[in-house]
């Protein structure tokens, strides 16, 4: 009796072990790991909804900086599952890095147009923002192309950022694809001697040089518009420009997104495919593109009243993968053209 009492409590022990295991391995199957550029409180919302709907966790570590770095390093140990990104520079070095894997998910091709994913599906756009040209409302309404930028007539009159910043970067890529290599140059010359001061700051820091006089043009995002309609300091910038969609009678504005790649080592594959289809859906769409004051990349989905009383534009068509391979050259026509300097 004392055998089988205690042949029972070992069973009774293996039992309960092997069921705490199968607990722990569920419960470690619920999460998803996310490594995101964006800032916490334009992302937080959208997966507080995708936990309450799903009941999978979302982890997120988020950082300014050095996301291609830290995979790098990790390697097949990586934790991470998804990857947000704030514009398609960074998609592409983790895509040239190697760091991606493709998710040919029907969902999500038939979701997000040809021209705002990579065509092996390794990633995906999330939302768009259009590489907008401001103006002082002192000069009127205002027609201009992004080529106008090098137009004599804007002389010492334009206000940008750094010339080195993927926005900038992914705008002379844009016109390397349209014009070339060699006129590409001759236009950042010409760009760069209608500044009215060495590139600095942000794009919000342009609309204020503006307000101050300094000048009468300059570069920026649209959501940079909503930000500072919103912000009660800054109002005053934004109320004295016109956000302008350039190249509406030819090729369409300089569009650029915010994105998303499934991680190559991804250890929770399944729930990580289940996040991003959450992240195109209608609902998702709609709210990630209000809080970000931003464009839903998927059609049919209407952006914030906000951000339509700004105009309907059309975008340029040139899908992005082929804007992005010209990324290298851009930089290097930059430093060419001694831009920020």
């Amino acid at each position: 009796m004392l055998k089988k009492s205690k042949a029972s409590k070992l069973v009774s022990k293996l039992i309960c072990g092997v069921a705490v295991t199968l607990s722990f391995i569920a419960s470690a199957a619920q999460e998803v790991n996310v490594y995101s550029y964006r800032q916490p409180f334009l992302v937080q919302p959208l997966f507080d909804q995708f936990t309450e709907q799903s009941g999978i966790k979302v982890n997120v570590v988020f950082a300014k900086k050095g996301m291609a770095e830290r995979l790098a390093r990790e390697g097949e140990y990586s934790p991470a599952d998804i990857l947000l990104t704030t514009d398609i520079s960074r998609l592409i070095e983790l895509y040239d890095r190697g760091l991606l894997q493709a998710n040919h998910d029907k969902v999500l091709t038939d979701a997000i147009p040809a021209q705002y994913r990579a065509q092996d599906n390794s990633w995906f756009a999330l939302t768009t923002r259009v590489r907008n040209i401001y103006s002082s409302k002192r000069l009127g309404v205002v027609e201009i192309n992004y080529e106008d930028l090098a137009d004599v007539k804007y002389q010492g009159r334009i206000c940008t950022r750094s010339g080195k910043h993927a926005y900038t970067v992914a705008l002379v890529a844009s016109m390397i694809a349209e014009h070339g290599e060699a006129d590409t140059l001759i236009w950042l010359e010409k760009f760069k001697a209608n500044l009215a001061r060495k590139p600095q700051g942000n794009d919000r820091g342009q609309v204020q040089a503006i307000h101050q006089g300094l000048c009468d043009i300059s570069l920026g995002n649209s959501y940079y518009f909503g930000k500072m309609l919103k912000n009660e300091q800054q109002k005053i910038w934004a109320d004295g420009v016109n956000i302008n969609f350039p190249n509406q009678a030819n090729r369409g504005a300089h569009v650029n997104i915010s994105g998303m790649g499934l991680a190559k080592y991804s250890p929770n594959v399944d729930n990580a495919k289940k996040l991003m289809i959450f992240l195109v859906s209608e609902y998702a769409q709609q709210l990630y593109a209000e809080t970000n004051m931003e464009y839903p990349v998927r059609v049919g989905v209407v952006p914030s009243k906000l951000v339509a009383s700004w105009g309907e534009f059309k975008a340029d068509s040139l899908p992005l993968e082929i804007i992005a391979k010209n990324r290298t050259l851009a930089l290097k026509l930059i430093d060419k053209a001694r831009f920020d300097l």
